[in-house]
């Protein structure tokens, strides 16, 4: 793959490796060179009727060098070797005014299979089937229920190469990412009053596999566009939430973003090196229950985070961040982890060619407890439990946060009794890992459409947790 992306414009190996060198020469410390080229198909459906069928197309040159902890960062999309060259004196120069630090030393990397080379998503005998896929949801979505009034559906189909050559590595690293996934949004109508269902999902695999069998014999956009209608059904008959501060259970799957918001952000090695997080200096010391042990896995099949390498062209790794609630690593990308003397960790991650790479989570999630989900629910005397996240916000620093619920009941004498609305869980991050009393043994990845959004980059990423027990919360609602 590295010669197909490298002789559409008449480079090869040696012309990197040859700029490499330069960059060297020019006496920085780090330099590397970023090739991307994307490709991205999106299909709308609204009102029974495919609207929209949108295709886009971009590549790209990112080139960084650093020097001490200063760095300097040029990009285009003209790829010739006499622009690449030109881009190299300009960001060497812009650094030749400061003081060389250390080197970061060569360092050879293991041959990394490229898990998902024949899942190329945009191909032309491929357009039946995305178009099969958004009628069948808009058919079977109108087939579930007579108060089914209206289906919107977004199909969006990605392709995306990369390659890198670094001054640090003794190989060109190349990746291909697909990435395919739905959203479905349902509305509902009874008596006047309408409410709205939303779900989908998807990762890195291929269309097919949306129309696969899974264990309960059917396919995963059926399995999805029922859960949107569902979800829109309950909330006809949901009433407002209590106020107050009570237990609370987490559903498994998608609630793990509250760990990835609350806990992973301020794991992330730039946060950590500038002091701005509240885990700074905390390795080694009790930051949660020993009930949890929280990882950042990059190389989970066919997830929408994961990745065979990171886009500094280091191997995706499985890190574990928390084990039995001691605080054990950090998330680095390589310039932070050489500031601090560590290793990077796989999680060197950029939007694209434009922008720089900086620490990322990829899929992160709280591994499984022993605990029972019933026995869990049967636990709780008075209290919420909150299935579907629909929003929040956090800050890095406190560890405060605040998430607004899209599907959540009330809970008395162990029984799950009616819907809630307006229910707002308001917390700090160390003191609701530290509160967890029950962990499930039914760990269950969310279905996979989350992005995460850090100094305006996004990336995609996904979230996971079995049910979890919450001893005390607050609850913003109602009384």
């Amino acid at each position: 793959m590295i010669e197909i992306l490298l002789n559409k414009y008449n480079i090869d190996k040696k012309n990197v490796v040859m700029l490499l060198d330069n960059m060297l020469d020019n006496n920085i410390d780090f330099g590397d060179i970023y090739f991307q080229s994307k490709e991205q198909e999106i299909w709308i459906l609204e009102n029974k009727i495919i609207k929209k069928g949108i295709y886009f197309f971009d590549e790209g040159v990112g080139i960084r060098a650093i020097k001490n902890i200063s760095t300097s960062f040029s990009y285009t999309n003209s790829i010739t070797l006499t622009n690449l060259t030109n881009s190299i004196d300009t960001v060497c120069k812009m650094l030749s005014s400061i003081k060389r630090g250390n080197i970061i030393s060569k360092q050879g990397h293991l041959h990394i299979e490229n898990m998902y080379t024949s899942c190329n998503l945009i191909q032309d005998s491929y357009i039946e089937k995305k178009l099969y896929i958004l009628n069948y949801i808009d058919s079977l979505a109108r087939s579930q229920d007579y108060r089914v009034i209206d289906v919107h559906a977004v199909l969006t189909c990605e392709y995306e190469k990369i390659l890198i050559g670094s001054t640090d590595s003794t190989i060109l690293s190349n990746d291909s990412r697909p990435l395919i996934y739905v959203n479905i949004e349902v509305m509902v109508e009874q008596n006047s009053k309408r409410e709205k269902g939303f779900h989908g999902g998807g990762g890195r695999f291929k269309i097919t596999d949306f129309l696969k069998k899974q264990n309960d014999n059917q396919m995963l956009i059926e399995l999805w566009t029922k859960e949107a209608v569902r979800i829109a059904l309950v909330r006809l008959f949901a009433r407002i939430s209590p106020a107050g501060s009570f237990p609370v259970i987490l559903g498994p799957g998608w609630p793990g973003i509250l760990f990835h918001e609350a806990v992973g952000h301020g794991l992330e090695g730039d946060f950590i090196r500038k002091k701005t997080s509240i885990f700074t200096k905390k390795i080694g010391q009790q930051v949660a229950s020993n009930l949890c042990t929280i990882v950042d896995n990059g190389i989970l099949y066919g997830n929408r985070g994961s990745i065979n390498i990171d886009d500094e062209g280091i191997p995706g790794k499985y890190n574990i961040l928390i084990k039995d609630g001691i605080l054990k690593s950090f998330l680095q990308d390589k310039l932070n982890a050489h500031i601090m003397c560590q290793k990077s960790t796989g999680n060197g991650r950029r939007e694209s060619y434009a922008h720089l790479p900086m620490p990322r989570m990829t899929n992160t999630y709280l591994l499984a407890g022993l605990d029972k989900h019933a026995d869990i629910i049967d636990s709780v005397d008075y209290g919420i439990y909150a299935v579907n996240f629909s929003g929040g916000q956090v800050d890095i620093t406190s560890g405060n946060f605040v998430f607004s619920t899209l599907e959540a009941y009330l809970v008395k004498n162990g029984k799950i009794i009616y819907p809630l609305k307006g229910a707002t869980l308001i917390g700090s991050g160390t003191e609701v890992m530290k509160s967890i009393s029950m962990v499930g043994n039914n760990l269950q990845m969310a279905s996979g459409l989350g992005d995460c959004e850090k100094n305006g980059q996004t990336v995609p990423v996904n979230v996971g947790q079995p049910t979890i027990k919450i001893d005390q919360l607050t609850i913003s609602g109602t009384y």
